[in-house]
């Protein structure tokens, strides 16, 4: 049954992915510069950290880990620099050969697909597109950010919050209340500023000022707590 889930979790990501190569196909030159959401990183920045996330196992994650001495910051700039193109147009080939791709360092498929579905909203939201993840992809999501921290500080985020989507079915918590859309409530989670003023309830600002003190620093990411 784990496999079956597993397996329609990996279609979802291979979807987001291809949706996310669609809108990436038609930036002009300048758009590839452009900030994103995560970090100081770029748009072709983000594209060839997702690339880098669709590409290594288990063991490939262990010894580029050890070769970081476990910085994951070095960890990510290094693979991110090894699948960057020498142009946008070469970062998003290189992209577009591993929309298929099932490898990740662990077995923790949410966090992955959550991967996918919180970078390709970092791309869009400052270029105006408005393309979104589908329901069935954001929901495992946003179970498994309320559940545990794993690649983002999520479930301390939301702690002693009651969460509550107004598009789907996804619930989780107890107290006040927070609710909005699922991507909303998705991208929040991952740390996310610009989303809190997609939400709505008292629990708002305590979720505001929780996000505020951590400000948006880019995630962890591919396991970087070991797997």
């Amino acid at each position: 049954m784990a496999q079956s889930s597993d397996g329609r979790l990996w279609a979802l990501a291979h979807a987001e992915r291809a949706a996310l190569v669609e809108d990436l196909a038609s930036l002009a030159p300048e758009h590839w510069h452009r900030q994103t959401l995560c970090g100081q990183w770029n748009v072709e920045q983000a594209v060839a950290h997702l690339t880098a996330a669709a590409s290594l196992n288990q063991w490939q994650w262990l010894r580029s880990m050890f070769g970081a001495r476990f910085r994951p910051e070095v960890h990510n700039q290094r693979r991110l620099e090894e699948n960057r193109g020498s142009t946008p147009a070469e970062t998003l080939d290189r992209f577009c050969a591993v929309v298929d791709s099932s490898i990740a360092p662990s077995a923790h498929v949410p966090a992955y697909l959550g991967e996918v579905v919180v970078h390709a909203q970092d791309i869009r939201r400052p270029l105006g597109i408005p393309t979104s993840p589908s329901i069935d992809a954001l929901t495992p999501v946003a179970e498994f950010y309320a559940r545990r921290n794993f690649t983002v500080a999520s479930r301390t985020h939301v702690a002693g919050l009651q969460l509550r989507a107004d598009d789907g079915p996804f619930t989780a918590g107890t107290g006040p209340l927070v609710t909005g859309s699922t991507l909303a409530l998705v991208m929040t989670m991952a740390g996310r500023i610009p989303y809190l003023d997609d939400l709505q309830g008292p629990g708002v600002p305590t979720l505001r000022s929780r996000l505020g003190s951590t400000g948006t620093e880019p995630p962890r990411h591919q396991g970087d707590t070991v797997p």
